[in-house]
């Protein structure tokens, strides 16, 4: 194939690529493939068309039927052309037109005449180009020949016929399955890529044999493979069957770990990078599994070659999100990498940094960041951002500099991308670390102003237009918002406009001193050239006291700070009902159904992918949890259970890719706990109805039911949900094991009509049990500052014992043992444990249900035997939560 030239141009000093392929039409490209009917072939010239043709056909360029078939007739006869370079050519070209069955059989014998030469050229370039046309009749006649050409002594024709069987597998896999005995000879061959496509061939050949794929992986594993190229394959494999097969329970130790690590020590460094990065991602690595792949990796971030720096800065980046203080020793090494020439190797270097300093580090590093944020691309900044926001999360003390950092780079230039990023970090920081909220909205909103693009803001300006309306009217001086609020109404687009009108009536609602100037303000609104606007300031007036209407204070706090408690899309659709069927009456809000209702997905799901923590539910503003408790008030049975205190994450009660995909989330009340099973029916020629779950609670005893709202109809992919309710005494935590059963009645649907039969067929499921755990009953929620938080708590509410945890592997496993069991949040980064630690304080925060808010303190230590003991010191607003604290971990 021809490369892309470069041209210079004398009159400039930069250069610009010069394409020869550019303007060429197809038209005029077929004109010249005349050449190749030319009783005297030009092998140069020919040459030259074709590679034309194959870049149209690689630029998507489609022939017709009648202008490949001409194409192609008229190739054919360039085999009887002796130069080598043309017939490569012709071999590429045959391959991309694909001719159809009935010209294949033209050019077939040509092609198993060049694949019986002498010229191995030949042979290897035929057995790709067969292998890609013909169907299964023909492969049956030339399989004898591929099955020499797999053990023959050239590597090119021997890797030509592996790489072919490799695409075959796709199309005719009984064939290819036949050439097991020959693929394993061609594994023992010394030539690197001989070896390398042999090993890919046999494992796609035994991969759905989990048995078989072992037996591979433990006879090669014993030192037969000496090309590096298969080396890496062969480590992939362990790594698969490792993840397969598991710790060894009695022993401990991992199948074929000592492998991985003997590669560690391997002459080729890709064989050393692909076992170290193979161990990095084992599941639940310990840290002496760890150490060797570490120490290894720590070398590479001072070699010479750039794609080693890259590699192993990235797998130590990857290595930083689970066990940070396994990275800490390489920190000095990584630093050097930041002034590396290499931006990704720099960008890495420093996102790994953040995830592994410490408290103490977190001034230099920015010092470093700052000179280092000017000589990167928008796509590295948003990573450095994102990391930065993680920072300062975890060690809250230290949001001054984060955040006047973040603040500084908003006026700096950058794309839309990386000022949402900026945007997005600051906006999360102050709402959860409170201490930033007072300190930084100001200068949030100043920054937005000083430097954004107006083509950049659409976005942006709207998100912290809201932001400011909700948490401006709260600092001790909200009027110095007002002049940037409305400087949005005379300078933005119409979207950013009603934003900003919205913003200016929710600080008229809260600040009453502000609201002369705010009535002023928005009567100029009144004469804006959009109906949104104007419609947004004639609404506010007079639901501030301006106009005609005159609302409580009430009424216009619920109006411009309460939740949308109708789904938008049962308003859209009752609009849209209303206007095609217009009445004299107008139209009523209270006609709008409140139930959220399920809705078909519009998007191809890939295999095995589960419902959505909703299981249907359409998109909302608000966060789920507001959605959850929308759905459950909307109906009868549950609305007079009071408030929802919390909702789990969804639980999978069956495996990927079977007939019904259910999973569960748990909604705890105060005195009830209501299951809402999300249900996906994924039979096409099914209509499931009168859709239940019975649910068995023998392993409750605390629990007894008192509702169930089952679902009337389930569709075809068509996300919905059946609800069943229990009672439990108040405010106790109680636990228990749930089984459940899936019952209902199927009916056969036609799927060319979508109609189902009358009759059905009453049928049940069985479904994964699941258990209510006390961690359900506690909210994670943070505090900025843990030691100031437990000292306002009084402390004769102080709760302390000890506990012995047993023998563990680690300190790390056992504190995130104890913050699984307690379901709270750990507080100022306490929960990662320092590499090798014998003793840890752990701090947690949460609310009990009852909105009781709970601080502990774990104070671990581990013997020379590996026992581990724990002193737990509970603080609470109530007495009895600090009991109930203790309960759950001596009953854990």
């Amino acid at each position: 194939m021809a490369q892309p030239l470069v041209k210079k141009d004398d009159d400039r000093d930069d250069e610009a690529d010069y394409s020869p392929f550019l303007g060429i039409e197809k038209g005029a490209v077929l004109q010249e493939a005349r050449v190749f009917n030319d009783p005297q072939l030009d092998a140069r010239r020919c040459s030259q068309v074709i590679t034309k043709l194959l870049y149209l056909l690689n630029q998507g360029d489609s022939f017709t039927k009648v202008e490949a078939t001409e194409v192609f007739f008229a190739v054919t006869k360039l085999f009887q052309s002796r130069d080598n370079g043309l017939r490569r050519m012709v071999y590429l070209i045959i391959k991309d037109l694909s001719p159809s069955a009935d010209e294949v059989i033209i050019v077939t014998s040509s092609l198993m005449k060049d694949m019986n030469s002498r010229t191995d050229m030949y042979r290897a370039n035929a057995i790709r180009v067969l292998c890609r046309i013909t169907d299964g009749t023909l492969l049956t006649q030339i399989e004898r020949y591929l099955k020499q050409a797999i053990v023959d002594k050239n590597p090119v024709v021997a890797s030509a016929a592996l790489v072919s069987g490799i695409h075959l597998l796709q199309t005719t896999p009984e064939i290819v399955k036949r050439w097991s005995n020959e693929v394993q000879e061609a594994v023992q061959s010394r030539a690197a890529l001989v070896q390398f496509h042999a090993l890919a061939l046999l494992h796609q050949i035994r991969q759905n044999d989990r048995l078989a794929v072992s037996k591979l992986v433990t006879s090669l594993t014993k030192g037969t493979v000496r090309s590096p190229l298969a080396q890496c394959l062969l480590i992939r494999y362990t790594s698969q069957v490792i993840r397969e097969t598991g710790v060894n329970s009695q022993t401990g130790d991992r199948p074929f770990y000592d492998y991985l690590e003997s590669c560690l020590r391997h002459k080729a460094e890709m064989v050393i990078f692909e076992a170290a990065k193979a161990i990095t991602e084992l599941s639940n690595v310990t840290t002496r599994e760890l150490t060797p792949a570490i120490t290894v990796l720590q070398l590479f971030l001072s070699s010479s070659k750039p794609v080693l720096r890259f590699a192993a800065v990235r797998t130590l980046n990857k290595v930083a999100m689970t066990h940070p203080m396994a990275v800490t020793n390489c920190n000095i090494d990584m630093e050097s990498l930041i002034s590396d020439q290499n931006r990704s190797i720099a960008t890495l270097a420093i996102t790994t940094l953040l995830k592994t300093g410490n408290e103490s580090s977190v001034d230099r590093l920015m010092k470093q960041i700052t000179n280092f944020m000017s000589d990167i691309a928008d796509e590295f900044k948003i990573v450095v951002v994102e990391a930065i926001r993680s920072l300062c999360l975890k060690f809250p003390l230290k949001y001054r500099s984060l955040m006047n950092f973040l603040s500084n780079i908003l006026r700096e230039e950058g794309g839309f991308e990386y000022k949402k990023a900026i945007v997005d970090s600051i906006v999360i920081l102050i709402r959860d670390i409170p201490d930033a909220k007072e300190e930084h909205s100001s200068s949030l909103l100043a920054g937005l102003v000083f430097n954004f693009c107006l083509n950049l803001v659409l976005c942006c300006f709207s998100q912290i237009l809201h932001f400011i309306g909700n948490e401006g009217p709260k600092t001790s001086d909200p009027s110095k918002y007002i002049r940037y609020i409305y400087n949005r109404v005379i300078l933005e687009n119409a979207t950013v406009r009603a934003s900003a009108v919205s913003t200016l009536a929710k600080f008229g609602a809260l600040v009453d001193s502000l609201k002369p100037r705010i009535f002023i303000l928005l009567r100029r609104c009144l004469f804006d050239n959009d109906d949104e606007v104007r419609d947004r300031a004639t609404l506010y007036l007079n639901s501030l006291g301006d106009g005609s209407v005159a609302e409580t204070d009430k009424d216009v706090k619920e109006f411009l700070f309460g939740s949308l408690d109708i789904p938008l899309t049962n308003i859209e659709t009752t609009l849209r009902n209303y206007e095609q069927n217009p009445t004299e009456e107008p139209f009523d809000i209270n006609s709008v159904p409140r139930e959220v209702k399920s809705l078909p997905l519009v998007e191809k799901k890939a295999p095995g992918k589960k419902p959505t923590a909703l299981g249907g539910l359409p998109p909302a503003p608000t966060s789920a949890s507001d959605a959850y408790e929308r759905l459950l008030s909307s109906i009868p049975k549950f609305a007079n259970f009071g408030k929802l205190f919390k909702s789990s994450v969804p639980v999978e009660l069956t495996e990927a890719e079977t007939e019904y995909a259910v999973n569960v989330v748990k909604h705890i009340f105060d005195q009830h706990v209501v299951f809402q099973y999300n249900c996906t029916n994924t039979i096409p020629e099914q209509l499931l109805e009168n859709v239940t779950v019975i649910v068995d609670a023998s392993e409750a005893e605390e629990f007894s039911e008192v509702g169930v709202k089952p679902l009337k109809s389930l569709p075809y992919d068509t996300p919905a949900q059946t609800f069943v309710a229990f009672e439990k005494a108040e405010g106790v935590p109680a636990v228990g094991k749930f089984s459940n059963t899936l019952r209902f009645t199927v009916k056969e649907v036609d799927t060319s009509t979508g109609e189902a039969e009358d009759d059905g067929v009453e049928d049940e499921y069985q479904l994964e049990d699941f258990e209510v755990v006390a961690a359900d009953y506690i909210l994670k929620v943070g505090v900025s500052n843990f030691r100031n938080a437990w000292e306002s708590m009084d402390p004769e509410t102080e709760r302390i014992d000890e506990y012995g945890l047993g023998p563990r592997e680690s300190l790390v496993e056992a504190v995130n043992a104890v913050i699984s069991l307690l379901g709270m949040q750990p507080c100022e980064g306490s929960e990662t444990v320092p590499s090798n630690s014998r003793s840890h304080t752990c701090l947690l925060s949460g609310v009990y249900i009852g909105n009781v808010k709970v601080l502990v303190r774990l104070s671990f230590g581990m013997g020379a035997t590996k026992e581990v003991a724990m002193k737990l010191a509970v603080r609470s607003d109530d007495v009895n939560v600090s009991e109930a604290i203790h309960e759950i971990v001596a009953s854990g």
